[in-house]
């Protein structure tokens, strides 16, 4: 992997992270079209995730900062067993909030190679399809009427519906940002309230997951592309700090509708472009 297409990839998943697109299966096509696939590539996608949450911690940082915080008044109320689950604060309701979506990413463990194989495979139809999915939530959820829960009126169903849509996310082609901040919009958040707690919802997750490929790479004989990979961590920091001013206009504006037609028309060409593979028998490689 050279480092253009590094940097390549890495404005990809800056971009892309933050706005209801789909980084995954942006990447995912990338790869597909320039025979860039397999456990190197894994790899360097889970690098990248990890520098667009250098971008969330830093745009968030009072925020995290406040509910890391928090999170140790929690520890040492647990401690003396004066943990309490009435009277929450602000800060400790959105712990325990995401505490209860994250769980629900439990059995999807289970299936993890499943998603996995998804990704590195010969074919782009499923994530055409994804695609279309994500775009009819972003259509759905751009006509719901605007919400009024701010981060004290969070009850525990409604971190559960953010969590089984953060679960689906996990096919490529299924936008993170657009399920979890389409199911914060359904379930009656603000749209402000929805953004925040969609992409702090996903440090513990992404970060989680990155850890486990780089383990999982480390271990295996695949190649790793060590400059590459430190070029598109910075690349991908910096251009996904520019994208969240981006969804800062974005939520101001209610322009989600705008995503839901880009991914729909992407959707419809991914899967064109499968069914011509299909009849070539083949894949269609830019750089062969």
């Amino acid at each position: 992997m050279g480092i253009l297409s590094a940097i390549f990839q890495a404005v990809i998943q800056g971009l892309t992270e933050f706005l209801p697109v789909s980084s995954s299966g942006h990447l995912s096509l990338y790869q597909h079209f320039t025979g860039n696939s397999g456990e190197g590539a894994l790899f360097f996608s889970a690098v990248l995730h990890l520098g667009t949450l250098v971008a969330v911690c830093l745009a968030f940082r009072q925020t995290i900062w406040a509910m890391i915080k928090e999170l140790g008044e929690m520890f040492k109320d647990i401690g003396h067993r004066r943990f309490t689950l009435k009277n929450m604060n602000v800060e400790r309701r959105m712990i325990i909030m995401m505490i209860l979506s994250c769980l629900c990413l439990g059995p999807f463990v289970f299936v993890k190679d499943w998603f996995e194989g998804i990704a590195e495979d010969k074919s782009i139809f499923a994530e055409g399809l994804c695609f279309l999915y994500t775009a009819a939530i972003l259509y759905m959820s751009d006509r719901c009427a605007k919400g009024t829960k701010t981060a004290e009126d969070i009850k525990a169903k409604d971190a559960v519906t953010v969590g089984l849509f953060q679960a689906v996310a996990l096919l490529p082609g299924v936008s993170r940002s657009g399920s979890t901040i389409s199911a914060g919009l359904f379930s009656g958040f603000t749209r402000e309230l929805a953004v925040k707690y969609s992409f702090i919802l996903g440090i513990p997750v992404i970060l989680m997951s990155c850890l486990i490929e780089v383990k999982d790479a480390v271990t295996s004989e695949a190649a790793i592309p060590w400059g590459a990979c430190f070029v598109g961590f910075i690349v991908a920091a910096f251009v996904g700090l520019v994208a969240i001013k981006l969804v800062t206009w974005l939520v101001r504006k209610d322009r989600f509708r705008i995503f839901a037609y880009y991914t729909a028309v992407l959707g419809i060409i991914v899967l064109l472009i499968s069914f011509i593979e299909l009849c070539m028998g083949r894949p269609i490689v830019f750089n062969s």
